[in-house]
């Protein structure tokens, strides 16, 4: 459409403007009446007019068409980000803009679109910015992303050193430990504690997998003494704080609600609880193979030791990101095994194989051992696969980026450019799910794994990339993994250093629930809840189980 064609319909808005000034000039009532009544359906009429009439910045990548202002695609988008950014895609390509309550979000699909966004320089495409506001209340100050990227560089090479061999070999038993314990005394298993192998009890897995996360987190990185301290009163905090760390806290930071109250009050009283628990280690002289053991001797570049109150919101940043994301995919890990009884059956034989006595009992199993699991390793990376824990990731536009011309479709005059104060979105979920890459996308099979020249292992071998390219962006060197249609734990600078923690964990987990119980699936797959800030399973997400008998 040319500049010329619009002039017409320009001077008709023109003259209805007019025409409205007159009408409510006349008296202060009527201009009342319709500032309530009408003014919002004029800005629906002109942002209909604007999109629709008036010539697109040919620089700009097009933007998703939406009637009300501001509020943009945000339901859409926050109901299911996946199906909304598949519409997207086939009108508008790789690469799109839309309006999230006032904020521009430029998306970049596919991998090519996660290595643009997750590979960027931070320079241009800041996390900080894009997250500060949500993570600083929840974390705490001086931590993450409340402090410059070289500064967080070096707390993730910090935790990194909590994060050893020596350490996950003793975290392995402890882990087998919480959750024999936990399944002999919590009324959820009373099935299972009465011996009756005929018998089948209930469970809501996720919030099953949400005790069992924290309690396994606690026992190993968190420390005995968080381990100890678990009572009522911490759970209640937990959920006070965890209850700020929520899509409406990312949108409105500030708003004066109870929840932010109880948000902030939690925080501080957290912070307290560890930072005590830190003095004492200190004056004690205690050396744990924990977390707090191994950020307690830190020092910064510049010499500066890291503080009381830095450690203890890095431990509250671990205990919170951790806890989500474990729990939600040992929980979509668990409904899957409990519907798909035939890779339950060849996991639990695996099991069987390699740590069975002859009385029908398991032995403990050894690091190591854990890591030469293949049924095992296949279940977890493909349950991150269909359910990543996170679909979108984000950053905020420092300067204006061009689009590469091979991501998306170039304007006449060049290269799209994203204009400093957007944001950019790469949502590896896409990717992992992507028909043209993945056979059979949406159907959970770990089989899939098994293939060593098969897509999912050759995608795997890219995100690893153990032998190739790899970057130290402050805390040790690691593989990029942008270009892999496979992030279940993101890429770049920001990648999850805690990704062998997790596969640690998750696969001890379910190993020792599963030694125990048949687990079966009587309702259909739960649906994604893309309502919260990680992707749970929507209710009812119950399983049924019943003890096995030994053989």
């Amino acid at each position: 459409m040319s500049i010329n064609s619009t002039l017409p319909a320009a001077g008709y808005i023109a003259t209805a403007l007019e025409s409205t000034q007159n009408y409510i000039t006349n008296s202060p009532g009527r201009a009342i009446l319709f500032a309530v009544v009408y003014s919002p359906l004029i800005a629906i009429v002109l942002n209909v007019l604007r999109q629709l009439i008036l010539p697109r910045d040919p620089s700009l990548p097009p933007e998703v068409f939406h009637i009300i202002p501001i509020f943009g695609s945000a339901m859409s988008y926050g109901n299911d980000p996946l199906n909304f950014f598949a519409q997207c895609k086939e009108k508008y390509g790789n690469v799109f803009t839309f309006v999230l309550l006032g904020r521009k979000v430029t998306v970049a699909l596919g991998p090519k679109g996660n290595n643009f966004v997750l590979g960027g320089k931070s320079m241009a495409f800041s996390a900080e910015d894009a997250y500060k506001h949500l993570t600083t209340p929840v974390f705490g100050k001086d931590v993450v992303y409340d402090v410059p990227n070289e500064l967080f560089m070096e707390q993730k090479k910090f935790v990194k050193v909590g994060l050893s061999v020596e350490n996950f070999r003793a975290y392995v038993g402890m882990i087998e430990d919480e959750v024999d314990h936990f399944m002999k005394t919590d009324l959820a298993f009373l099935i299972f504690q009465m011996n009756d192998i005929n018998e089948w009890g209930r469970f809501d897995v996720t919030d099953i997998m949400a005790q069992i996360t924290i309690l396994t987190a606690s026992r190993t990185l968190q420390g005995s003494e968080v381990r100890q301290g678990l009572d009522k009163t911490f759970s209640e905090l937990f959920n006070d704080l965890d209850g700020g760390f929520t899509p409406l806290n990312f949108l409105f930071p500030n708003l004066p609600l109870e929840s932010y109250r109880k948000r902030d009050e939690a925080h501080r009283k957290m912070s307290e609880f560890y930072v005590g628990i830190i003095r004492k280690r200190r004056e004690s002289g205690i050396d744990a193979q924990d977390m707090i053991s191994a950020l307690i001797s830190q020092k910064y570049r510049s010499g500066r030791p890291l503080p009381d109150h830095e450690i203890a919101h890095i431990l509250i940043a671990l205990l919170m990101a951790g806890q989500h994301t474990s729990s939600a995919t040992g929980s979509w890990a668990l409904l899957h095994l409990a519907e798909n009884l035939k890779v339950q059956e060849a996991f639990y034989q695996e099991q069987v194989k390699n740590f069975g006595n002859p009385d029908g009992t398991f032995r403990s199993m050894t690091y190591e051992e854990l890591r030469e699991l293949p049924i095992m390793d296949s279940i977890v990376r493909e349950t991150l696969r269909l359910h990543p824990p996170i679909h979108s990731i984000m950053r905020y536009v420092r300067s204006d980026v061009p689009v590469p011309p091979t991501l998306g479709a170039p304007s006449k005059d060049g290269a799209y450019v994203i204009p400093r104060g957007y944001y950019v979105l790469a949502s590896p979920s896409v990717s992992q799910v992507d028909p043209e890459v993945w056979h059979n996308p949406t159907t959970w099979d770990p089989t899939r794994w098994s293939d060593p020249e098969g897509v999912a292992a050759q995608a795997f071998k890219s995100y690893a990339d153990e032998n190739g390219e790899t970057i130290d962006f402050g805390f040790g060197a690691v593989s990029k993994g942008t270009d892999s249609p496979y992030q279940p734990f993101g890429a770049g600078r920001h990648r999850c250093i805690g990704e062998q923690f997790a596969y640690l964990q998750l696969g001890t987990v379910l190993a020792t629930m599963l030694r125990q119980v048949e687990i079966r699936l009587d309702q259909p797959m739960p649906e994604h809840n893309y309502h919260t800030m990680i992707t749970m399973p929507k209710k009812p997400r119950n399983i049924c189980y019943r003890r096995r008998a030994l053989d």
